[in-house]
């Protein structure tokens, strides 16, 4: 009687609250819609998709592709989010392993002997009273299968295949972050040391004047002050070398650690000045909605969307009823005292229906609460959206802005050269002093430092362009994890009556 009722129950609960299963509804966010950039270069070179995946090979620097090769191997950030990958791996497993059914083995024995078990027997003075010793043991399966009615379960798992994928779009997002740290720390650091050489060189050239005005001051041609305010300008000029140099030993050990080195191990190989690569990549043409397809912040965000869906329905899925069904079988055998022993063999069926009837309002909170979690990651995804759009904007604007700092500094550098020639060409036939060309030459040299920062500023720039369209991996070739197993975007879990 009662599994009958049983049956009854469990087939009235389908057939009313069919109905209710938690449903997929449409894709609720609402992104901006942005068919071009505002800063974009009108004469700009496209690059490939390859030129994209391996974007820091435009540079042309077989030094920088050797850094970028052992920082791919070593760098212990990448090495961190890969382990999380495979722990995200391993919980896809456990969730999708609650949609089949468990078999355990058991088995268990025993020998007893109590005082309230007496028992009479046969003896040579009549029936005499004994507590028997008893042994028993049994062994066999045992089964339990929670049936998914309502998806609860598959969505558990849906949940966590979206957070796999999201560990992979984090793995790539530290790839991007750490080439482009990389290829950054090492323009700046090229930059810096031809910096240092001209630094270098303008100190000689004001020690050069300090010199010459010291003698003049002897012959009664120049004042003491001349020589004070000469001297103030050398000492200055002298103290943004130390700065100099200990920022590049500081680049240099923010290499070295990113290549998952000691700070030092890269100071001798590096400490060879070298001239900042000529040629720069080309500029992708990406159109603003391809960054959420390039972007791997983007696309972790999303799956932040999908997971927090998924486990609103499952938080919904707490509404409707849970059906368990359990089977066990084998073997078990008794003996007691003296008698025979007895061995049959064993089974159990059973099932189980529980629904919530009251509590307090705990499953309507749960859901609440989830629901604001899908709200907020839901947010969570038209902010980091805007926010690429704003860091390729601000890239477009850094680039264009350095380039023509650059053009004007060039015109700059050659007027400066021209000047110095000019000055040179008066000096030797007598029409300028000393004091004149040293004065020109320092002008060069001022100059040339600022064009070396403005060339640095452009290549820096470019890096600062392709990390902002997320370049370093292939977008066409390696899908997330949750659309290689077929599983669509979920924005939202609605319950359908």
């Amino acid at each position: 009687m009662n599994n009958r009722f049983q049956v009854r129950m469990i087939i009235l609960s389908i057939a009313v609250l069919s109905g209710c299963t938690p449903t997929r509804v449409s894709d609720r966010i609402k992104l901006v819609d942005i068919n071009n950039w505002h800063h974009a270069p009108t004469d700009q070179t496209g690059a490939t998709d390859t030129d994209l995946k391996t974007w820091w090979k435009g540079f042309q620097d077989p030094l920088l592709n050797d850094l970028i090769t052992q920082a791919l191997n070593n760098n212990h950030d990448l090495r961190i989010a890969k382990a999380r990958v495979r722990e995200a791996g391993t919980l896809v497993t456990i969730a999708e392993s609650a949609l089949y059914p468990s078999i355990d083995l058991f088995s268990s024995g025993g020998r007893e002997k109590k005082i309230d078990r007496i028992i009479g027997v046969p003896g040579k003075q009549g029936i005499e009273l004994k507590t028997p010793t008893a042994d028993a043991i049994s062994g066999g399966l045992a089964a339990r299968w929670e049936i998914d009615l309502f998806g609860g379960r598959r969505l558990e798992a849906e949940a966590a295949i979206a957070q796999s994928a999201g560990a992979e779009e984090a793995l790539r997002a530290v790839q991007v972050g750490l080439l482009a740290q990389v290829a950054t720390n090492y323009l700046e650091l090229r930059g810096l040391q031809k910096r240092i050489g001209l630094q270098q060189e303008n100190i000689e050239v004001q020690r050069e004047k300090l010199r010459a005005l010291q003698l003049f001051e002897k012959n009664g041609l120049v004042t003491e002050a001349d020589v004070a305010n000469q001297d103030t300008l050398l000492k200055s000029t002298e103290s943004a070398l130390p700065v100099l140099t200990s920022s590049a030993k500081t680049l240099t050990h923010r290499i070295g650690v990113l290549l998952g080195e000691p700070p030092d191990k890269l100071e001798t190989g590096l400490s060879q000045s070298a001239p900042l690569p000529v040629t720069l990549p080309g500029i992708p043409k990406l159109l603003p909605s391809g960054l959420l397809s390039q972007r791997p912040d983007l696309r972790l965000a999303k799956t932040g969307v999908t997971a927090a869906a998924a486990y609103l329905g499952t938080a919904r899925a707490d509404l409707f009823p849970k059906l368990v069904l359990s089977a066990s079988g084998g073997f078990g055998a008794l003996a007691v005292g003296g008698f025979s022993s007895l061995a049959e063999s064993v089974y159990t069926l059973g099932s189980g229906l529980t629904m919530p009837i009251f509590n307090a309002g705990r499953i309507r909170a749960h859901i609440t609460a989830v629901d604001a979690r899908l709200d907020q990651a839901a947010l969570n995804y038209e902010k980091t959206f805007l926010l690429a759009l704003e860091e390729v904007e601000n890239a477009f604007v850094a680039h264009a802005t350095s380039k023509e700092r650059e053009r004007q500094l060039s015109e700059a550098e050659k007027a400066a050269e021209k000047a110095y020639q000019s000055t040179e060409a008066l000096y030797q036939r007598g029409v300028k002093d000393y004091l004149s060309l040293l004065d020109a030459r320092r002008n060069k040299l001022t100059v040339g430092d600022e064009s070396l920062k403005a060339k640095t500023a452009i290549s820096v720039s470019m890096v600062s362009l392709y990390r902002a369209f997320g370049g370093g991996w292939d977008a066409t070739t390696s899908a997330s994890l949750a659309e290689d197993e077929g599983i669509k975007p979920i924005y939202r879990e609605g319950v359908q009556k």
